[in-house]
């Protein structure tokens, strides 16, 4: 029911015992609004936080995930909204003294195609090389490294927006009240069915059996690209036992609100 009125950071683990110290600097979202065929360029700024020389690749994958927690990084342009295929970037590796700043310049061509709309993404992946690996061009002679290592990933989201153009709009999969021990909360799982990303602010407002209002709960925000989905909760703890009406309420900005009414019980 829609109702008138836009980083990750994540680690993985392989055969190495050092992390590299490099930052990404200006956030890992980069976003562009362009039409088809047009141009933008952009760069992204690397930091090394170490004491030793680092060096860092970077690589492209698509990048999707639902309510369950399922993060899917697949192979670049597979994707029906991957914009992967677009983007060039260089260099493809870094290599950056101690505490200094290297630059990667890319380029965003999009395609001229008039049946393009909404929002396109993917993931820049930039990685660290551990030193002591066959893969590190730095690593001294006799240098190698045996034991756990952690290698850090920054996936930074490449985002192009196709004007204002493709459809808002927000689909509620499913609405539960879930209770433990000590803590009641309304699990709200919702969809982007439309073809632009939404970044809704939830929340829900509560009436009792009398129909008094009871006041609004937050969940906070999150944002969903086409076809993704994810899982808000919102903290119920404090109300009492009893009968309640509740209207949750997805806001995208603007004119694109959404709503769902609920019924549901406090037991014990």
């Amino acid at each position: 029911m829609l109702f008138r009125k836009t980083a990750y950071l994540f680690i993985t683990f392989t055969i190495f015992l050092a992390a590299a110290d490099a930052s990404i600097i200006g956030g890992l979202t980069h976003q562009k609004k362009a039409g088809p065929g047009e141009k933008y360029t952009g760069s992204i700024l690397i930091k090394n936080e170490h004491k030793k020389t680092e060096e860092i690749k970077f690589y492209q994958t698509d990048y999707t995930f639902n309510y369950k927690g399922v993060n899917n990084y697949g192979q670049p342009g597979k994707l029906k909204r991957s914009n992967a295929q677009w983007i060039t970037f260089t260099p493809h590796k870094l290599t950056i003294p101690p505490g200094e700043t290297a630059k990667l310049h890319y380029t965003v061509n999009v395609p001229d195609d008039p049946n393009l709309n909404g929002t396109y993404w993917s993931m820049l992946m930039a990685e660290n090389i551990p030193h002591g690996t066959p893969e590190s061009t730095i690593s001294k002679k006799g240098e190698t490294q045996l034991g756990v290592v952690q290698v850090i990933r920054y996936g930074l989201q490449m985002v192009t927006h196709i004007n204002d153009t493709g459809t808002r709009k927000i689909d509620f999969l499913d609405t539960k009240l879930l209770k433990d021990s000590s803590k009641r909360v309304l699990q709200v799982d919702i969809e982007n069915v439309g073809q632009y990303w939404l970044r809704p602010n939830l929340w829900t407002e509560l009436y009792d059996e009398s129909g008094s209002y009871l006041g609004r709960f937050e969940a906070g925000k999150r944002r969903i690209f086409p076809e993704t989905s994810v899982r808000y909760k919102i903290d119920l703890t404090k109300l009492p036992e009893g009968n309640y009406k509740a209207l949750v309420v997805a806001d995208a900005g603007g004119d694109y609100i959404f709503g769902a009414n609920y019924n549901f019980k406090f037991k014990k």
